[in-house]
């Protein structure tokens, strides 16, 4: 038997669970108009890996395993965008619904196609509690 959707990561059809980013409506516009738009802003969960991709921002691969822990914020960043510093990296359109993922091992992701550390990934997102659960 299968299991549900919180247990496997994959919606019914076998297809990976996507979780758009979010977005304010005032930065979905400024984003956009910088190549940004939400249309390509998501983390996708299946049963082996999470993808994470701001379009051509960021973007990263690591398998569900390595998720040590996954939690909704309280802490409303001011800032939006890719910042990081030190593995720590913020991929963000909203200042809420921030999920702080850590990892480890440490993990590979890309901010304009460079490569970064990643230990600590905070991801601006519609459904936190929801896909704090599909990864803890």
């Amino acid at each position: 038997m299968a299991g549900t959707i919180a247990q496997t990561g994959e919606s019914p059809g076998g297809m990976p669970r996507r979780f758009s980013i979010r977005f304010d409506a005032w930065y979905a516009t400024l984003s956009s108009a910088l190549l940004l738009p939400p249309s390509a802003s998501c983390v996708e969960v299946d049963r082996e890996q999470v993808r994470v991709r701001m379009a051509w921002a960021f973007r990263c691969r690591f398998p569900r395993a390595a998720v040590v822990s996954a939690a909704q914020s309280p802490k409303r960043p001011l800032s939006r965008g890719v910042h990081g510093f030190a593995g720590r990296w913020l991929v963000n359109g909203s200042g809420q619904g921030i999920l702080v993922i850590d990892l480890a091992p440490g993990q590979r992701g890309y901010v304009m196609g460079f490569p970064v550390r990643l230990r600590q990934l905070m991801v601006s997102v519609w459904e936190p509690a929801a896909l704090a659960a599909m990864l803890d």
